[in-house]
């Protein structure tokens, strides 16, 4: 690369002290608003520099990586994630890419946990009872839930996060199963005293609590779907922190409003922003606009993950959290 300054390009708002670090470091440009860029933009800001730093709701496939000129060298992704980015394609073209593993897992393994206990304990249906102003006093029958000691949890995915939630839910009280692409070590099985489950329609049968933690790959798509989800207990919650297209949602939203599951903590959805409007009527649901990393010390680590791997690239070097197809 040139001795000059990197020229880097955000396609985001991204949390001041680390717009501002970018800015100490590289020629960059930074977004005024914070509002995704159109497909156009995009072509437009790889063309004109030497990194990209996108975020989940940028799409950068095939189609837009053909209009990316010979410039563009790194896609330092803002996110754990990568299944934003074309990777194959990037990396054919000569394009690295980036992402930001590791510090979003305790934060999203405690929004799972949050999820778990609102649906279970029907934490939304009394704040909406409270903030109406229609609570008449305690009654012994009023908004009963359910108690999680003792609950069998399902991990759909037990890499950081999953291992994480297990941790969490083993001090509720609750019994940890999973079933993940490779069964985990005997000493990580032993120190989590989590139970493998080699056939994933065989445990989600059996359990009261299914906790989605798997990344969205084409062999994860629908992974839960309408044959599978019929499987679930009518009295079972699921929960999921991970990647909407993991569900089948519309399979979901009919089981749930048929009484078929008892009830379900969303905070991705298959289709982004446009939720299935037929989720939001239903009172056994707790919806959250994608929340599960949003604290302000998992941004201000993912920036400095990013900036790490944009200077490491810079200086010559693999980025640390370089991604390439074989993980995917």
């Amino acid at each position: 690369m040139p001795s000059e300054r990197l020229s880097v390009v955000v396609t985001r708002r991204l949390p001041e002290a680390v717009e501002t670090r970018m800015t100490e470091l590289f020629d960059v440009r930074l977004r005024t608003d914070d509002t995704p860029m159109s497909r156009g933009a995009l072509a437009e800001a790889m063309r004109g520099a030497d990194v990209l730093v996108p975020t989940i709701t940028d799409t950068i496939d095939q189609g837009l990586l053909s209009q990316a000129g010979e410039r563009v060298k790194l896609i330092a992704n803002f996110g754990a994630g990568v299944d934003n980015v074309d990777v194959q394609t990037a990396r054919q073209r000569g394009i690295l890419v980036s992402n930001t593993p590791g510090v979003l897992t305790e934060d999203t393994a405690d929004m799972t946990m949050a999820l778990i206990l609102a649906v279970t304990r029907r934490i939304p249906e009394g704040l909406a009872v409270m903030q109406a102003g229609h609570w008449d006093g305690w009654a012994p029958t009023a908004l009963l839930g359910g108690r999680v000691g003792g609950r069998r949890l399902g991990i759909l995915g037990m890499g950081r996060i999953g291992q994480a939630v297990a941790r969490r839910a083993a001090v509720f009280g609750m019994q940890i199963h999973y079933h993940n692409r490779k069964r985990l070590r005997p000493e990580i099985e032993e120190d989590l005293e989590a139970t493998y489950w080699e056939s994933l329609d065989q445990m989600v049968s059996r359990m009261d609590v299914i906790s989605i933690n798997c990344p969205h790959t084409p062999s994860t798509f629908h992974l839960m779907n309408a044959r599978r989800l019929k499987l679930v207990k009518k009295s079972a919650v699921i929960v999921n922190t991970s990647r909407g297209e993991v569900i089948d949602e519309n399979a979901l939203t009919r089981m749930l409003r048929a009484a078929e599951i008892a009830g379900a903590g969303l905070d991705v959805y298959e289709h982004g922003t446009d939720v299935n409007p037929r989720l939001r009527e239903l009172r056994n649901v707790v919806l959250l606009p994608h929340m599960g990393s949003a604290t302000e010390e998992g941004r201000a680590e993912m920036g400095e993950k990013v900036i790490i791997n944009i200077k490491t690239f810079a200086d010559g070097h693999r980025p640390p959290d370089l991604v390439v197809p074989a993980m995917l």
